[in-house]
């Protein structure tokens, strides 16, 4: 494909720049936008940089005035899914309210591609897995409801306006950069493998496994691992698809089978080679024994494929960048 223009929003979080760090190297023009709440400004390894709160009008006018996008990528969510029943305002604020000023920026400046990072919250308790584009809508948490809440908004907006959209709806983005320039520092951490291979560096003292005892092979939870270099490769085939005259579409991505929190504290024991001590806790409230997402669809229209699904090397690429941050060999 042609060189792109694209404003990459939340640019400097984890999945953000792992995004501009695949655009660039593949030729794109990039513009990444942040304002650092979450986000870290070394993670952009370049294009340009600018600091600001996506839902300041003025700045977007002034940044898409000086630019001719051909798509928005948006990764400026919060995410934090106990954060969200806690301070619901900073999420609908957040994840709705700047997200609608984006929008409305985009259409007075004539850009008409929108490529979404939503989740696979937004379907809930899972009536059936894995979970395809036809499961029942019925997110149970504030941080679910405003990645539905945008979905809809975008629904409208292309039937109203012609602004076309692709929402991509995952669980676990995992892994890091293969060439250990990038990978995942979030604070505070709340995702399995980093908190896992923290325990390995000794950076974290222990990982907690809430629940044995269920309906699964090993009693513990079974959820969804996709590599993040394979999570950015389809956000960048779903703007492709766009810029060639797609039409909005929504998918899910996943990796087929999923992984349980055992298979993956024993796949890190043998990556790294040292013991990881463990503590077992009771279940936490709302935790469904599975949660894998079914991406067939997406590999069927989009054409994704993804390349690093096996968990031993997710893993590995997350070990890589984990000793860098914590100093060891």
């Amino acid at each position: 494909m042609a060189q792109l223009e694209i404003l990459v929003v939340g640019g400097a979080g984890y999945i953000g720049s792992h995004m501009v760090e695949m655009l660039l190297e593949q030729g794109h023009r990039v513009v990444t936008l942040d304002d650092l709440s979450n986000g870290h400004r070394d993670a952009v390894l370049g294009g340009e940089f600018v600091q600001g709160n996506v839902g300041d009008a003025a700045l977007l006018d002034q940044v898409f005035g000086e630019h001719q996008f051909d798509g928005v990528m948006h990764f400026a969510s919060f995410i934090q899914v106990g954060e969200s029943v806690i301070h619901p305002a900073k999420y609908y604020h957040n994840n709705v309210t700047t997200t609608l000023v984006l929008l409305d920026a985009m259409r007075r400046h004539n850009v008409r591609n929108f490529i979404f990072s939503s989740t696979a919250a937004i379907f809930g308790e899972p009536h059936y897995t894995p979970i395809d584009e036809k499961h029942p809508e019925h997110p149970i948490n504030p941080y679910g409801r405003t990645k539905r809440m945008v979905e809809e908004i975008l629904g409208d907006y292309d039937q109203a306006y012609g602004l076309k959209s692709v929402c991509l709806r995952y669980f676990n983005a995992a892994g890091a950069d293969p060439e250990g320039r990038l990978g995942e520092r979030h604070d505070p951490e709340t995702h399995l493998v980093p908190l896992v291979l923290q325990a390995a560096s000794g950076r974290r003292e222990a990982i907690s496994v809430f629940g044995r005892d269920y309906d699964t092979p090993d009693g513990t939870c079974i959820r969804d691992y996709i590599h993040i270099m394979d999570l950015c490769g389809a956000h960048l085939l779903a703007l492709e698809q766009l810029v060639a005259g797609g039409e909005s579409a929504a998918y899910n991505l996943g990796n087929g089978s999923g992984f349980s929190v055992q298979e993956v504290i024993d796949t890190a024991r043998e990556v790294t080679g040292r013991e990881i001590r463990v503590i077992d806790a009771p279940r936490r409230a709302g935790d469904p024994a599975r949660l894998v997402a079914d991406s067939r669809l997406a590999r069927e229209q989009l054409g994704w494929n993804p390349q690093f699904n096996d968990l031993h090397t997710i893993i590995q690429h997350a070990w890589n960048w984990e000793r860098k941050m914590a100093g060891v060999g």
